[in-house]
């Protein structure tokens, strides 16, 4: 018997072990790639490329995405594993009464049992599972273009907080200069004292908003940079150029948008569910072999059974019938989407069309009226003609003037780039 014993247990150790599974290799785009270091320098002027670039190159939230990716594909290569076998060591009529105690009479079985999954089971897990991979991948994407027009759009929040400080520091000089025009009307008697009072004033208020605009611009650049986890940024100035809106971004134009890929992929998923569902509903068998001992005369046999579950009271049909109005569900979404997508398409031309024309009579016709409204103003309080209420008011009515084509400029800028992200137009096509 102990002979035997010890058989059973080389036997087992012999037989071949299987190893480890190892995820496979996720192969990643280049895009999700993080080597820890950021290219941006503090002389070099940020542009909306460079942005793109750390966004795709570090940011965690994508980062994070492209692991579910991988951790999905070992998923995947995990489903298309079969089922181990099992082992069994059985003693029968044994440590017993009379003849039976001991082992003289005692039944040793050692068997080996192995489930079958019929229906194609594994096959189709595997395959439900690869449809998840890609549903992952699929979200990643919209996470890198939500995320890469959320850099674009700060982006230029931060380039029009940087010209608007300016802007505003040129005002604050003029308001000084204004301030030094009264002081010497007031010392030549040719103006009352309360004006200088007055025009002091102006130029502290004009000083204090620069220095207001100042730390917006601050407030920008570490909101931008928090987009790729970077806690101290480097860069201080940044460069935008005034954008194109061609013929093709204006028109109805076909694009593949990663919330049309989602979708497409959930509904793929969703099919391959059904499939996991149908499958399920087919019983699966289980053999089993062996080989008995029979201690009382020293005599072996083999053994051998089949055992299959009877399918009387489940048939799987309501996780099935689950998966097909799932499925139904991703197709109405699929569509809802694309229309959803389309209307997004034409109220982003529409916008960018509305900013265009306001930025253009700002420019054309608002601004230069201010600018020669204030110059003639000025020249005419220095020559006692006009009072500086007068030059007060078209002071202030330039300075409105300038930052309204400021804040034109940025809303087309920030139009513009919500229509290029729509259609997967560049830079938000990778280019």
């Amino acid at each position: 018997m102990k002979q035997f014993l010890w058989a059973t247990l080389l036997l087992a150790l012999s037989l071949p072990a299987q190893a480890q599974s190892q995820a496979g290799p996720c192969e990643k785009n280049s895009q999700y790639d993080y080597d820890g270091a950021s290219s941006l320098g503090a002389d070099a002027p940020l542009t909306i490329a460079a942005v793109l670039h750390e966004i795709r190159r570090a940011s965690p939230e994508t980062r994070a995405a492209s692991l579910e990716i991988m951790a999905r594909a070992a998923d995947a290569e995990q489903a298309g594993r079969p089922l181990n076998p099992v082992l069994s060591i059985e003693l029968e009529e044994f440590a017993g009464s009379g003849a039976l105690s001991g082992f003289n009479e005692a039944e040793t079985t050692l068997g080996l049992e192995q489930t079958l999954r019929l229906g194609g089971k594994r096959q189709r897990a595997q395959i439900s599972a690869r449809a998840l991979t890609a549903l992952a991948s699929a979200e990643c994407a919209v996470i890198l273009r939500e995320t890469e027009l959320q850099g674009a759009i700060l982006f230029y929040d931060y380039v029009h907080a940087l010209n608007d400080a300016a802007l505003l520091d040129t005002a604050a000089e003029t308001a000084e200069q204004l301030a030094d025009t009264v002081r010497k009307r007031v010392a030549a008697g040719a103006a009352p004292p309360p004006e200088q009072i007055r025009a002091e004033s102006a130029a502290a208020t004009a000083q204090a908003s620069a220095s207001f605009a100042k730390g917006l611009v601050e407030e920008r650049r570490y909101e931008l940079a928090s987009l790729w986890g970077e806690p101290n940024p480097l860069f201080r100035l940044a460069e935008a150029r005034d954008p194109v809106t061609d013929a093709m971004l204006m028109g109805e134009t076909q694009f593949t948008h990663p919330e049309l890929d989602r979708a497409s992929a959930s509904e793929n998923a969703l099919r391959a569910a059904i499939d996991v569902e149908r499958a399920a509903a087919i019983p699966d068998i289980t053999v089993s072999a062996g080989f008995r001992r029979f201690e009382s005369t020293g005599d072996s046999a083999l053994v051998a059974g089949v055992s299959v579950p009877l399918p009387l009271f489940d048939r799987n049909r309501g996780a099935t019938r689950a998966a097909e109005i799932r499925a139904k569900a991703g197709q109405i979404n699929k569509v809802a989407v694309e229309a959803r997508l389309r209307a997004r398409q034409r109220s982003a031309v529409a916008a960018v069309t509305s900013a265009r024309q306001r930025l253009t009579i700002l420019e054309d016709t608002v601004l230069p009226s201010a600018v020669a409204a204030y110059e003639a103003s000025t020249q005419g309080y220095a020559a006692g003609k006009f009072d500086l209420t007068t030059t007060f008011d078209a002071r202030n009515a330039l300075l409105e003037a300038q930052r309204s084509v400021l804040n034109a400029k940025h809303s087309l800028r920030v139009e513009t780039a919500r229509l290029k992200s729509l259609i997967g137009a560049a830079p938000f096509s990778g280019e």
